[in-house]
Order: structure tokens, then C-alpha cells, then sequence
């Protein structure tokens, strides 16, 4: 099993913290090796409430379903890992391998559209961690949760990075028909090699592009997210990533540029040392150089893409390679008319 950590960070809530002593395995790498190699295990989780809001003025959606807390894919850089933390987990390889399992996703889903109070809104599969992570393939939580909004004409979003979205691909050429979906498919490098370690349980570069391909065939819009840019490190493929996103049929490009928040920061940098030794010092003065000499930034408007010189360049590289495909044109919109609330699940139809 490959992991995008191989640290157990303290949990910024915990009075105690608890650290394995290898001093006696040092000269045995692989025993080190083993001690970090985990396998995955799947909890499961009794919330009773599937949709989340949020009142970011720099989200573009109110409201997510989140099928699953944690993450498999393993990227170090991902900012959701901070959120296992409130489970009393760690934001480390308890991310990648305690995958909490919303099992009850689509009735809760439904429970929530039947509620005639509710006024239809965009609803965006998933706002933190990926809605078509390996653990979809066994659950299928995301697919039956796609169902619901068919039945229901209900207009979603989806953010991915792996080309398992393609199996759904009945039920999202049904909604693009009906103007009900987008899919926002992140593309950060084209170099399969740096994929692998920095995304390690996600499909590689070439997967993604074939996804694309095979949406945007299908009339699904799809927009490609370059994210993270992490200077210093894969700022560079900007052009390349665009090009090629044009090419497989993409509509739109959006990025973020890399943010470290809390305990995220701890997780890249051990990645960062371990797998890019000799990049390391510069990437890091580049991350520095967007965030006003900090390593992150939480403030409105500058989180997503950061601030100064280095910030501004990318941005500047990222919009001129963005007109030159012709990905800044504007994205088809969702229909909301279409929108009919969920029968309950007692199956008592409404008397008008």
C-alpha cells in the first residue's frame, strides 16, 4: 500500500501525544518501512445528516455531500486532512487509512430533498474529500447519492481526481441532457512519475484525460482544476496541463495555489524532504514567497491563490494559457425548473 504520509502528526486537540520509538529499528529500513505501511480500515458513520453547508465568500456552492470522511488517495498536500482531526484521528496516515463511511448517504440525501421547505441550490459532490475515492468502487454511496438527484432533477457539481467518475457515466449523460451536471476534474501534473508520489492512490495523469475525453463525448461540461500549484514544483506544466485539457474536450480551467493549513503543513513537509530532497529548500522559499512569508494564509480572497509577486505570475501564466485553449469561455448553466422534491421514504405521495 503506498501512502502519501508516512507520519503520525500529533492531534491538535489531544492534552497527550503519543510517538513510536524506532531508535532501535534505525538501521532496519524496512521494519521502519512496515510500521507506516497500513492497511486501510472502514468505519462506519452514524451522522444523520448527509448535506453541509458553508459561508465561504470564496467557495462558488453552499452546500456539498461528503460520502465519506478521509481520504485513500493519500496526497499530502490535501486541506481537508486537518478535518480527522475533530474525529480524534490524526491528520497524517489515519487520514489515508481510517476511511469513515457514510452508509446511510442516499437515504439521508433524499430525506433532505423531500423537505419542501428547501429551496433548489446547487449541490457539489465533494467539497472536502473525493467523492470517487477507492472506497467508492466498493460502497457505490456516490452513484446511489447520483440516483437521488436524477429522480429528483436536481443540479450538482462534482470535484474528482480520478477517473472512476467514468462509471457512472449512464446517469451523468442523462443529467448533462437535462442540464443538471458539471464535473470538475483536477489535473495538477502531466508527469506520471511526480503524480505517483504526490497523488499515490489516484489514477494517473493519462486516466484523468481519457475521463475527460469520455465526459465531454458523453455532453457532459467538464472543467479542469489545476490544483494545487505548488511552486517550484509543477507551476511549470501550467501550459502543458491546459493544452492537453483543451484537447480532451474540457469546457473551462480553474486553479488553487498550495495552502498548508495547521496540521497539513507537517504532513507536506516530511513528503516534500522524503520524495523531492533536492527541491525542497527552494519550493519551500517559493511557498513562502505566496504567503506573505507565511506557509498558509486563511483570509478571504488571498487562501486560493495567494498574494506578491511569485502569486501574481502564476496568475498572469495561468490566464494567458487558459484564453490561448480557450478555456475562459463561459460554462453551460445548470436548470433549476426541473426541480421536484424526493417522495419521503415512507412512500406517501403528496396530495398535490
Amino acid at each position: 500500500m503506498r501512502h502519501g504520509s508516512q507520519i503520525d502528526p500529533p492531534n491538535r486537540f489531544d492534552a497527550a501525544r503519543h510517538e513510536a520509538d524506532l531508535a532501535h529499528f534505525e538501521w532496519d529500513q524496512d521494519e521502519i518501512a512496515d510500521a507506516s505501511d497500513r492497511r486501510v480500515e472502514y468505519l462506519t458513520d452514524t451522522s444523520k445528516s448527509i448535506v453541509s453547508q458553508n459561508n465561504s465568500p470564496d467557495i462558488p456552492f453552499r452546500y456539498s455531500v461528503n460520502p465519506y470522511r478521509g481520504c485513500q488517495h493519500g496526497c499530502s498536500y490535501c486541506y481537508a486532512r486537518n478535518s480527522h482531526e475533530y474525529l480524534g484521528f490524526n491528520a497524517g496516515l489515519d487520514f489515508e487509512t481510517k476511511i469513515v463511511v457514510k452508509h446511510d448517504a442516499p437515504d439521508l440525501f433524499r430525506d433532505f430533498l423531500s423537505n419542501e421547505k428547501w429551496e433548489p441550490e446547487l449541490v457539489v459532490f465533494s467539497g472536502v474529500t473525493d467523492c470517487y475515492q477507492p472506497a467508492e468502487r466498493q460502497f457505490r454511496l456516490t452513484r446511489r447519492c447520483l440516483e437521488v438527484a436524477l429522480e429528483c432533477r436536481l443540479p450538482i457539481g462534482i470535484i474528482t481526481k480520478n477517473a472512476l467518475v467514468v462509471r457512472d457515466l449512464d446517469l451523468l449523460r442523462e443529467m448533462a441532457a437535462l442540464r443538471l451536471v458539471h464535473v470538475n476534474l483536477s489535473i495538477n501534473s502531466l508527469d506520471p512519475e511526480l503524480a505517483r508520489v504526490m497523488e499515490p492512490q489516484t489514477s494517473v495523469p493519462a486516466a484523468r484525460l481519457r475521463a475527460v475525453k469520455a465526459l465531454s463525448e458523453a455532453g457532459v461540461p467538464v472543467r479542469v482544476m489545476v490544483a494545487p500549484i505548488i511552486p517550484g514544483l509543477n507551476d511549470s506544466e501550467i501550459p502543458a496541463v491546459l493544452a492537453a485539457a483543451a484537447e480532451a474536450g474540457a469546457k473551462a480551467a480553474s486553479y488553487t495555489l498550495l495552502r498548508l493549513p495547521l496540521t497539513v503543513e507537517p504532513v507536506f513537509f516530511e513528503w516534500l524532504h522524503r520524495t523531492q530532497t533536492l527541491k525542497a529548500a527552494r519550493v519551500e522559499s517559493l511557498i513562502r514567497a505566496t504567503r506573505r512569508g507565511k506557509l498558509s494564509q486563511s483570509g478571504w480572497g488571498e487562501r486560493l491563490k495567494g498574494a506578491g509577486e511569485i502569486a501574481e505570475q502564476v496568475q498572469k501564466m495561468f490566464r494567458l494559457f487558459r484564453h490561448k485553449y480557450g478555456l475562459d469561455g463561459p460554462f453551460p448553466e445548470h436548470d433549476f425548473s426541473r426541480f421536484r422534491h424526493a417522495l419521503p421514504r415512507t412512500g406517501q405521495r403528496r396530495l398535490f
